[in-house]
């Protein structure tokens, strides 16, 4: 994958920083010669790679919630971004049983909040807003969603990923108009795997944890299918579709899938064995039920022609090898002695994705 020079020298301006895709992605984007100023909420571990690989020294980055509409106008007006990738959300489903309220306002309003900032901004840029999968209304048929179909959500996460949708579609509809300067993307990925992430509530965070403390993993719904990816995919999809915009504009500015080939659409009993497999060690996982009876999806795929077709991007590494450097690359990172260790680790992890290797 080549973005050539698409990012060399340009302002971007990355919510949700400190996150696990959003570090991978502001190394990715410091390392293409952009100009990153990254918000985001403190932390949630040490061991992200925000913190371990010291991206603040790379970036310029600020702690702030993307709930506070009058920083976010001011970010918009005075940093004059070229690029906005909108990654901040609260991003964990049984998290938004626990608190829709909170769910719903950090992304929907939070979502409004940048690109009301933006619109009052009025400057040239081009905006990727990411927001799920799971934006789709699941019908729990052996169906893969396309860009064309409704947004709908059963869990509070799910559906405020359907109304962000819609907030992006309105704001795209009423203030950016095609020939305008402001050009708006939606993506939709897939369930996202890879070191660094040490989300509560997440399997292969959870499995890690449980395989370091040489305990069992225990597995809610070892049946349900997800479709799983490696981090750097979506990653790659958002900067194709950023390059894509810069390039082309309003014949791009819709919405986006960025999931994996349909084989990687395993159910997470699969992801466990493959996990506990490569893990070695002698480690486990094991069935339980779900303790607070909660919906969770039990099939879900995306269908990813159109980002095939029209933008040239496709799934670069299968199920076993997104496993495999998973797994690899969490050992990696928890034995890395110091920042530019675990930077370096991530910056061949890129190499090797952007060689297909």
């Amino acid at each position: 994958m080549n973005f050539n020079s698409a990012y060399q020298g340009k302002r971007v301006w990355l919510t949700g920083d400190t996150g696990f895709k959003g570090s991978w992605l502001a190394l990715w984007l410091n390392q293409m010669g952009a100009d990153v100023f990254g918000i985001g909420l403190a932390p949630d571990s040490r061991e992200g790679p925000f913190v371990r690989a010291d991206l603040s020294s790379l970036i310029r980055h600020e702690t702030v919630d993307i709930r506070d509409a009058a920083r976010m106008e001011e970010i918009a007006r005075t940093f004059k971004p070229d690029v906005v990738f909108h990654l901040a959300a609260q991003a964990l489903v049984r998290q938004s049983y626990v608190d829709p309220v909170e769910t719903f306002d950090t992304n929907v309003r939070g979502t409004a909040n940048i690109l009301n900032a933006l619109r009052l901004a009025v400057n040239p840029c081009a905006v990727v807003v990411v927001t799920s999968d799971k934006c789709y209304e699941n019908r729990e048929e052996d169906y893969a969603y396309r860009e064309a179909d409704p947004m709908g959500g059963h869990d509070p996460y799910s559906a405020s990923k359907g109304c962000e949708e819609l907030v992006a579609a309105s704001f795209r509809l009423a203030f950016f108009a095609p020939a305008g300067k402001i050009q708006l993307a939606t993506a939709r990925a897939g369930n996202v795997i890879g070191p660094g992430d040490w989300a509560a509530d997440r399997i292969v965070p959870d499995a890690i944890r449980a395989f370091r403390a040489g305990k069992p993993l225990s597995v809610r719904n070892p049946r349900a299918v997800r479709p799983w990816q490696h981090v750097l995919e979506p990653l790659g999809g958002y900067l194709r579709l950023g390059q894509a915009l810069l390039e082309e504009g309003a014949a791009v500015a819709e919405g986006w899938n960025f999931g994996p080939d349909p084989a990687s659409a395993q159910d997470v009993g699969t992801l466990a064995d493959q996990l506990a497999k490569t893990w070695g060690r002698g480690v486990s996982w094991q069935s339980e039920a779900n303790p607070a009876n909660l919906h969770e999806a039990h099939l879900l795929q995306l269908n990813i022609e159109k980002a095939r077709v029209r933008l040239d991007w496709r799934p670069v590494w299968d199920f076993e090898t997104t496993v495999r450097r998973t797994a690899a690359g969490y050992q990696a990172m928890m034995v890395a002695p110091d920042a530019e260790a675990v930077r370096q680790f991530m910056r061949d992890e890129i190499a090797a994705y952007e060689s297909g290797t």
